[in-house]
């Protein structure tokens, strides 16, 4: 199987089988078929091989990236311009979309980027509160409930041909204490390496972007 065979196999079975908190409802975008069609070409398009890579950890897709299109970080408008995958979904802007793109494109593009680089989120599935998006931390009973999940999703992809001695955190905050505390007790990897999330960056650091993508860059240089 080739590493896009391994993560659509992975997506396609995405489940949560746990009680959660009341209000919180999972987003799987994978259920939607229009949407699985669109990630399902963006994988055999990048990852259509059995080429080692490093993975990058989000928090969990939001309704307006990863939780409508499927790939993490991608949103209706990146899918087309940029990784020039038509649809038919609502061209809204995705604030952390909007960063990871100026930097993969400082990296060199999608196709040197996604060879070296995997994009996946400490929880594959999201979460929405009262028609919101929620991260997996934010509420606590909802972090314990699905941690086996969490594990059991990490341990999964680590079978895709994943490195083991290094990986990205995205969030030097809740989700980079999350994913620690984990490895130290599962031992996934060596080191695990925060960054500032995009999110973050967009909303309170907009006008130091150049900057923040140098930062990410030379990190990166940590995996070569």
């Amino acid at each position: 199987m080739t590493f896009a065979d391994n993560v659509l196999s992975f997506n396609k079975k995405l489940k949560i089988d746990a009680a959660l908190p009341e209000g919180v409802h999972v987003l799987n975008p994978f259920k939607d078929n229009t949407t699985f069609a669109l990630c399902s070409l963006f994988y055999k398009k990048y990852y259509d091989d059995r080429a080692e890579r490093t993975i990058i950890f989000g928090i969990n897709p939001g309704r307006l990236g990863g939780g409508i299109t499927g790939v993490p970080f991608t949103d209706p408008i990146k899918l087309e311009t940029i990784c020039h995958i038509s649809n038919t979904l609502s061209k809204k802007p995705e604030l952390s979309a909007d960063f990871i793109y100026q930097m993969i494109a400082a990296f060199g593009g999608p196709e040197i980027f996604y060879k070296k680089f995997f994009i996946s989120a400490v929880s594959p599935l999201g979460f929405m509160k009262d028609d919101k998006n929620l991260n997996y931390y934010d509420i606590k009973e909802l972090q314990n409930a699905i941690a086996p999940f969490i594990v059991d999703c990490i341990e999964k992809q680590l079978q895709f041909n994943v490195r083991k001695d290094i990986c990205y955190c995205l969030g030097e905050g809740d989700n980079f204490k999350f994913i620690t505390n984990l490895n130290k007790k599962h031992q996934f990897f060596n080191i695990i390496i925060p960054l500032p999330h995009p999110r973050f960056i967009m909303q309170y650091r907009r006008k130091k972007i150049s900057e923040f993508i140098e930062l990410y860059l030379e990190k990166f240089k940590l995996s070569a």
